[in-house]
């Protein structure tokens, strides 16, 4: 009788040590920078005058931090006009230009202003890394008939002008740091502008990944990756709008976003961006002049500037807890601001992010519920 074959071991071969350890680390890591900012945030408020903090977060007053959310309020919805900008013009379906283009109608562009409000309540809200949102983001659009591959790209692309417009801001803020007086400003400048130009650099990097066709291997390996967030999402029924073949991938997608002849939205996208990031300044002076404390534009837009860049740097750190309140605090201490004074001021910059956050988060997990009325199957 012959003897048996063995019997195949069909389970995958496990990975190295130091790689499953890393890939633990990866996954624990917004945990692990919550942990750390809440630790830092704690330490801030405890080592201060827990009296004068009390007291210059009282003197805001309801009406100030009203005026705060309303200023909140007009940047996440420029930031979303920006994004709708950046597929303004494309079909949404992710078919080439053709004469189907004219007769699909174009996604509405408060779509894109309730999911930028989504975006930004994930991101300040939940312990996910500052990109939660915008996976989240671009699942949710395509529930309204925008193909998985534009609606990665249009993130990809609006994540760029974000990053780069952020940049530019944090140059300015450098350039105004320099003209002030005194060897702790000169310092700050000078790290703020190494950091600057390593930020030109990266975001060239970015750029010339997204348009130089070096995303088709990133493609590859986030294809199942794109499967399980954008592809599954579509409404159930919905029946796909011709063959594979007519479905752009993500890096033509990107193409198309980035095509020459583009060039009015892409400005239109940035020029939103850049003012978005001018008007949170807006929310210091208001929060400053309810407290009491007189400042000149330099000094909000420096505060503004590198405070936002400081808590971009710590993108691990969920809304960057204890770093965003840590930068005021190093950052204020240059035009005089106490230690009291400049954690109420972030602590009230975080007002809208819970007053607007937490609506946004019920209509994340409403248009989940009923997805498939919010586009009806084609």
């Amino acid at each position: 009788m012959a003897e048996a074959p063995a019997r195949r071991d069909l389970r995958p071969a496990e990975r190295p040590r130091p790689q499953r350890l890393l890939h633990g680390l990866l996954r624990r890591l917004p945990l692990i920078g919550t942990l750390v900012g809440l630790g830092l945030g704690v330490w801030l408020v405890t080592t201060n005058d827990l009296a004068a903090i009390g007291a210059a977060f009282g003197r805001i007053g309801v009406a100030g931090l009203a005026a705060i959310v309303g200023v909140r309020a007009v940047i996440v919805l420029l930031c979303g006009l920006a994004w709708a900008s950046v597929l303004a013009g494309i079909p949404p379906s992710g078919r080439t230009r053709t004469a189907a283009e004219s007769a699909e109608p174009p996604v509405e562009t408060g779509a894109f202003v309730i999911l930028r409000f989504v975006r930004e309540g994930v991101n300040v809200l939940l312990p996910v890394a500052s990109v939660g949102g915008e996976v989240v983001g671009g699942r949710l659009l395509t529930f309204w008939g925008v193909a998985g591959s534009l609606a990665a790209a249009s993130l990809l692309a609006d994540m760029l002008i974000q990053v780069a417009t952020q940049v530019a801001f944090t140059g300015l803020g450098a350039a105004l740091l320099w003209r002030l007086p005194g060897e702790a400003a000169a310092a700050l400048a000078w790290w703020t502008t190494q950091a600057a130009a390593v930020a030109v650099a990266a975001v060239a990097a970015f750029f010339a990944l997204q348009t130089l066709g070096a995303a088709r291997g990133l493609e590859r390996r986030l294809a199942g990756l794109g499967r399980r967030f954008l592809r599954s999402a579509a409404p159930e029924g919905a029946k796909p709008e011709g063959g594979a073949a007519s479905i752009l991938s993500v890096q033509e997608a990107l193409d198309a976003v980035w095509v020459r002849g583009r060039r009015g939205r892409i400005a239109q996208s940035v020029a939103l961006h850049a003012v978005a990031w001018g008007l949170g300044a807006a929310e210091i002076w208001i929060v400053l002049a309810c407290i009491g404390v007189e400042v000149s534009l330099t000094e909000v837009l420096v505060l503004e500037s590198l405070s936002q860049a400081i808590k971009s740097a710590a993108f691990a750190v969920p809304s960057g807890l204890g770093v965003q309140e840590g930068g005021f605090v190093v950052v204020g201490a240059l035009f005089g601001l106490d230690a009291g004074t400049a954690i109420a001021l972030s602590l009230a910059k975080r007002v809208p992010d819970v007053v607007l956050g937490l609506p946004s988060l019920i209509v994340w997990q409403i248009l989940e519920a009923k997805r498939t009325q919010v586009l009806a199957p084609r």
